[in-house]
């Protein structure tokens, strides 16, 4: 159910300039952008995009971009693939402008899990990511009630890990923790 460009079990998900170079090099094709900015976002999709690998901005901490249609709009022009988001009404708009959504859930208790299948049902993300990643259960069950691709994402930091998460549904696992990105499975 993966996306084409969803080959790669791994997305890097970027906080620091070190870490932006290492993703460049690294084996993944998705960069997530978790602090980018209206003044660096144009240079990092372009060299995201040189390295063959897709951009995708999370609009929720992008400084400088407004978290609306006029800010989604600017984010398609800079040439971005997608973005990020844990808010309905953004996944619906970034649509809008061709931008491939994914919409993030933070599982915390079965109240959760309710209300963010209720929000899927309405904003129809493209791929959604289910926070923390470690809880292989929770990525199961959505794995059966979710018929598009999942992410897992938050707090993954070792191989088994990535491992536990792929096993139990989801499609990639994004990690902040770079000795992961080019593991091979």
């Amino acid at each position: 159910m993966a996306l084409d460009f969803m080959k790669k079990p791994i997305a890097a998900a970027i906080r620091t300039e070190k870490d932006f170079s290492t993703a460049l090099r690294s084996d993944v094709d998705m960069v997530f952008l978790l602090h980018s900015n209206i003044m660096t976002v144009h240079q990092y999709v372009k060299e995201i995009h040189s390295a063959g690998k897709k951009a995708f901005v999370h609009v929720d901490f992008a400084e400088g971009i407004g978290k609306d249609r006029y800010g989604l709009e600017f984010l398609a022009k800079q040439g971005v693939d997608g973005i990020l988001t844990t808010r309905t009404n953004i996944v619906k708009a970034a649509k809008e402008y061709g931008l491939i959504t994914v919409q993030r859930f933070f599982i915390v208790d079965s109240h959760s899990l309710g209300t963010s299948v209720d929000s899927i049902k309405i904003s129809k993300p493209d791929i959604i990511e289910i926070m923390p990643g470690v809880v292989t259960k929770k990525i199961r069950e959505f794995a059966e009630k979710a018929s598009m691709p999942i992410i897992a994402g938050g707090l993954v930091e070792t191989v088994e890990e990535v491992k536990a998460a792929l096993d139990a549904g989801a499609d990639v696992v994004s990690t902040g923790e770079a000795e992961l990105w080019s593991m091979k499975l």
